[in-house]
């Protein structure tokens, strides 16, 4: 117990009230820009912007390469800038290529480059919104854990006052010494666990901290208490979102393209290449040479045979990704309803879950009055008394946990679906 208590002081040094507070929507568009697979998955995007952009550039611009030599001769050689021997040469050149024939490479290149970017920006998106539903998740702990500290308080109060009732009967007779001991039992571990309680709501005022990049414990600032709403949306309509625009669908069907793609451009390597070449040069026994010029303008055509089956070992390669993308796609096409009808209904139950919770609070404080009433007149038993304050507590902590749970069900489906399915502006993503 001791080694529990100065755990307990080591953990919340500090008062609630000096505590920084965030709001659920500064607690989004602070921790999205800073969790580090959504920084990832932006990168990618970028990545794949840029690949794109090269993909399309290689349609209109020449390969450009621009060289300078310089060579000190230990005999005279002839030197084609001074049109005589020279103990020295300098030569700087600029070449430029352009392909005008690569048997589709281009096109497919371009056709995987775009591919590549909507996976990329499904998966920033995806990444979006599972990174909203972690903060989702810490910032409910930290509000749930700060209900069940409350509960577990008034249990300590009610477990003194019941206390300071047994004994008062003990003394006067009207029952047995047992039963302020029971009571007294009962006091010991509410106390206890308002000390557990008091532990968790520090532990997760420091993982809301971490997830928002704060060195130190942040408090989360209530929401409101309005009744969750219906889902605006049937359940065939979210199906049918999902499968059309969900990140995870679209990525995999992105993902199918970007593989179809590489293979049709290894299959270019079969064809020949036709390759506009021109280069232009200069020669002299300096560095930067500056007296005899040359130009020149062809093309040449290179036909590739046999590289060791090289090139049929990458094709069998592609073909055997693209067999996986194919089945991650259709895997995922099949199992779309089955994905947000558990998320759907997973919502459904959780409201109704809260709706019984509510009322179950207002059941079992019901019971615990009359139960206390009745103890007091003596026609009820301590352990009657004991088991109503039980079955109150269970049900506040039952009802804690429904209501964020009801949250956290409809963050779910927004991951599934790739959009936010409420007009709330605590819970916009940036």
């Amino acid at each position: 117990m001791i080694a529990f208590l100065t755990l307990v002081t080591l953990l919340a040094p500090t008062r609630a009230d000096t505590l920084p507070r965030v709001t659920l929507r500064e607690a989004l568009q602070e921790a999205v820009q800073l969790d580090p697979a959504w920084v990832q998955a932006a990168g990618q995007v970028d990545n794949a912007e840029w690949a794109r952009k090269a993909a399309l550039l290689v349609f209109v611009l020449p390969t450009i390469t621009a060289s300078a030599d310089y060579a000190e001769l230990s005999t005279k050689q002839f030197n084609v800038g001074l049109g005589s021997a020279a103990s020295a040469t300098g030569r700087a050149s600029l070449d430029a290529r352009y392909e005008l024939f690569t048997g589709g490479r281009k096109l497919a290149g371009a056709r995987q480059a775009a591919a590549d970017l909507d996976v990329a920006r499904a998966g920033e998106l995806g990444q979006r919104f599972a990174t909203a539903l972690f903060v989702e998740r810490d910032y409910y702990d930290v509000l749930g854990a700060r209900e069940l500290l409350d509960v577990a308080r008034e249990r300590a109060n009610r477990a003194a006052e019941q206390f300071s009732t047994a004994r008062a009967r003990v003394v006067s007779g009207a029952t047995v010494p047992s039963d302020s001991l029971q009571l007294l039992l009962e006091q010991q571990r509410a106390e206890v666990e308002v000390l557990r309680r008091d532990a968790a709501l520090t532990v997760a005022r420091l993982q809301l901290g971490r997830r928002i990049g704060r060195s130190g414990p942040v408090d989360a600032i209530p929401l409101d208490s309005a009744p969750p709403l219906p889902l605006p949306l049937t359940l065939e309509e979210a199906v049918t979102q999902a499968a059309a625009q969900g990140p995870a669908w679209v990525e995999a069907r992105a993902a199918e393209r970007s593989a179809d793609a590489q293979l049709r451009g290894r299959r270019a390597s079969y064809f020949p290449t036709l390759t506009l070449t021109a280069q232009l040069a200069k020669f002299d026994d300096k560095f930067f040479p500056s007296r005899t010029g040359r130009r020149s303008l062809g093309f040449s055509i290179a036909m590739p045979i046999w590289d060791g089956g090289q090139r049929e070992l990458a094709i069998e390669r592609l073909k055997s990704s693209r067999a996986v993308a194919y089945a991650i796609r259709a895997d995922l096409e099949r199992a779309a309803r089955h994905d947000v009808t558990e998320a759907y209904t997973g919502y459904d139950v959780a409201r109704r879950a809260l709706e019984l919770a509510e009322r179950g609070v207002a059941v079992a404080r019901e019971v615990l009055r009359v139960q206390s009433v009745r103890y007091q007149g003596g026609a009820g038993t301590v352990l009657e008394l004991l088991d109503a304050q039980t079955q109150l507590v269970q049900t506040q902590a039952d009802l804690v946990q429904a209501r964020y749970a009801v949250r956290l069900a409809r963050a779910s489906l927004e991951v599934i679906l790739g959009q936010r399915l409420s007009p709330e502006s605590d819970r916009s993503i940036p």
